[in-house]
């Protein structure tokens, strides 16, 4: 496996490209390759799950966090395309509270690596979008937070020109001055 690598503004959030391979057939992905990952990242990463999301156009989820249990997520774009967004809420980071984002698409095929730490959510930019994403740790629905999407304090620029649909936890996320946040 191949990747591609370019880091983002913020040095450990990372875009992620894998090596198409294309003929008359059609085309083929090593999607992940632990070996490789650890490499090209420096990050030797343990996944213990994966999660598959659809979601319909205009749909936001996030921006969650795990205040215990933390995880990092390498996330992709089987169908569709998606504005990806991970926010630094580490404090002893020089760029907490900081936040990039990316379009990923089933299209460009570019991956985000996003590492624990961090809150993550992404809005659909097209009619529907699924998006795979593997994690470092297990979902522990009791340490879940959810950072509001619009905290103007972030200023995150969704690149979209309506109202997102929210689930309610999304909806009444916390502002960054009132979060539970990492040392």
């Amino acid at each position: 496996m191949r990747l591609d690598l370019t880091p983002t503004a913020i040095p450990e959030v990372l875009i992620l490209v894998p090596q198409v391979f294309q003929d008359a057939r059609g085309s083929f992905v090593e999607s992940f390759n632990a070996r490789d990952f650890a490499a090209a990242t420096g990050v030797d990463a343990v996944f213990v799950q994966d999660n598959h999301s659809l979601s319909q156009q205009g749909v936001l989820r996030g921006l969650h966090y795990q205040i215990r249990h933390p995880q990092g997520k390498l996330i992709r774009v089987i169908e569709g395309s998606v504005f990806d967004v991970a926010v630094d809420l580490r404090r002893s980071s020089p760029t907490f509270g900081q936040w990039v984002g990316e379009v990923l698409s089933a299209e460009n095929g570019r991956q985000m690596w996003i590492p624990p730490g961090f809150a993550h959510g992404f809005v659909v930019l097209g009619e529907r979008a699924q998006c795979l994403y593997k994690t470092t740790d297990y979902w522990y629905p009791q340490y879940e937070r959810t950072l509001l999407w619009n905290d103007p304090a972030i200023g995150i620029d969704w690149q979209i020109a309506f109202t997102p649909h929210l689930a309610s936890k999304d909806a009444n996320g916390q502002p960054l001055s009132a979060l539970e946040t990492f040392d």
